[in-house]
């Protein structure tokens, strides 16, 4: 009976992934190379205008680090014709809300309006690019802003730095070796010449992409966008390149000290291809096969059947030059890191040594329809969607066909990609600890 509801689940599922209405979009560039992506959807009377820009927090020199995340914040302070500290109040007394995010490869401004608002978003943007406000006064505010931020979700956080506790020993050239909000003492040192310098560099036309997604009309929305976002300069030409690294052929044992904790922790990383490559979608289909959900494989066992561990986790990290792929473990009371180790080892080994099970792998497959759809839930998640797979994929269409990678991956072709880049000499080992009272 339970294979029986089983295949019926699963015939529904295919049937409604198979059937979902495709993401409709119109791509085109402006004449100073600003990418424009538009998405119509009458439905609901509401639009989001965002803008991504190809910058984050590799995308810095040594001593300058945290500069994109920084911005994130200092464009928000004003341009010439949006007073300072007005721009929160601005969208919400127009019915809207916004947001931005950064990571090591890109940032994200965004706007949600009711459609009657979409010129509002529009110029709001096209202000944010082409005149800021970038002053002292705006840089010292935001400076200690970014100071509490980090306060309070980085140094003061439980567990709060285990990315970085990883990302140092991953990466030895390659900036993401450093943590994405930067360090202090690199933004207490900058110059307001540094800050408008990398401004004048990075968000610019030529580097990023807008997207309006909703209720828009297609026309009206093209001349809106001219008026407003053509006449900004592209600036010059943008050169970069990041150092690479050595492939990993030895394990690496390290310790990283918390003070926030009580508890240690075991993490284990191995370094990864990009955005875009393929293995990278197999990746992720072998994390959810290790952790997610309490049937997976590493919580079955380590948390619910041998009682070993408090917290167990798989994590694939993508980032657009190389990816991180976590695993980590808080033991449970007497229990040791070294014995969670040994837990997590003997897992990845029989991916490596074979072929997972047919129920198992049509449960992945399954997850991966049921997040498809889910993903393109809202016009909001659309927008950062076509956003994302246009600047880190170079494919806007992935919105599209993304399932259909997923859908061709095989059992096999999970144990070759586990044999390739999770072996143990491959990846770095550490000990995240409470740390020790100075005597």
């Amino acid at each position: 009976m339970k294979k029986t509801l089983f295949s019926m689940a699963s015939i529904l599922l295919l049937s409604i992934t198979s059937n979902a209405q495709e993401v409709e979009f119109e791509e085109y560039d402006l004449d100073n190379g600003l990418h424009v992506i538009l998405h119509q959807d009458n439905n609901a009377p509401v639009v989001t205008t965002a803008v991504m820009y190809h910058v984050g927090g590799k995308d810095r020199e040594d001593g300058q680090t945290g500069f994109a995340h920084f911005f994130e914040h200092l464009l928000f302070e004003g341009t010439e014709n949006i007073e300072n500290g007005k721009w929160f109040e601005m969208v919400s007394s127009n019915g809207g809300t916004n947001n931005a995010n950064t990571s090591q490869d890109r940032t994200y401004y965004y706007e949600v309006f009711p459609s009657n608002n979409l010129e509002l978003g529009l110029w709001m943007e096209s202000e944010r690019m082409l005149h800021p406000i970038i002053k002292q006064g705006g840089v010292d505010t935001q400076n200690e802003v970014v100071k509490e931020e980090r306060r309070l979700r980085y140094d003061n956080s439980p567990y709060g730095q285990f990315l970085f506790a990883i990302s140092e020993q991953l990466f030895q050239n390659h900036p993401y070796k450093d943590p994405n909000v930067g360090y202090m003492e690199d933004l207490d040192a900058a110059s307001l010449e540094d800050f408008k310098a990398y401004f004048d560099k990075y968000y610019k036309p030529s580097n990023a992409a807008l997207v309006v997604a909703g209720d828009i009309d297609i026309a009206e929305t093209k001349k809106m966008i001219e008026d407003y976002f053509g006449p900004i300069p592209s600036g010059p030409k943008l050169e970069r390149t990041y150092p690479t690294e050595a492939p990993i052929t030895e394990a690496k044992r390290t310790q990283f000290y918390d003070s926030n904790i009580q508890v240690p922790a075991i993490l284990t990383a191995y370094r990864t291809p990009g955005y875009g490559d393929r293995d990278t979608y197999v990746l992720n289909m072998i994390s959810s096969y290790l952790s997610d959900g309490k049937s997976s494989k590493l919580y079955k066992k380590m948390v619910d059947e041998q009682k070993q561990a408090l917290q167990i986790g798989a994590i694939n990290l993508e980032q657009e030059d190389y990816g991180m792929y976590i695993i980590y473990g808080l033991p449970l009371g007497e229990n040791t890191l070294e014995g969670l180790l040994e837990g997590m080892e003997t897992e990845i080994a029989a991916l490596r040594d074979n072929l997972i099970s047919e129920s198992d792998f049509q449960k992945l497959q399954n997850k991966a329809e049921s997040n498809f759809v889910n993903s393109n839930a809202s016009v909001e998640g659309i927008a950062s969607t076509l956003a994302t797979n246009y600047m880190l994929y170079d494919d806007t269409n992935l919105i599209n066909t993304e399932i259909d990678i997923y859908r061709s991956i095989t059992r096999e072709e999970i144990k070759e990609v586990a044999n390739k880049y999770l072996k143990p000499n491959q990846r770095v080992e550490v000990e995240y600890l409470p740390k020790k009272e100075d005597k």
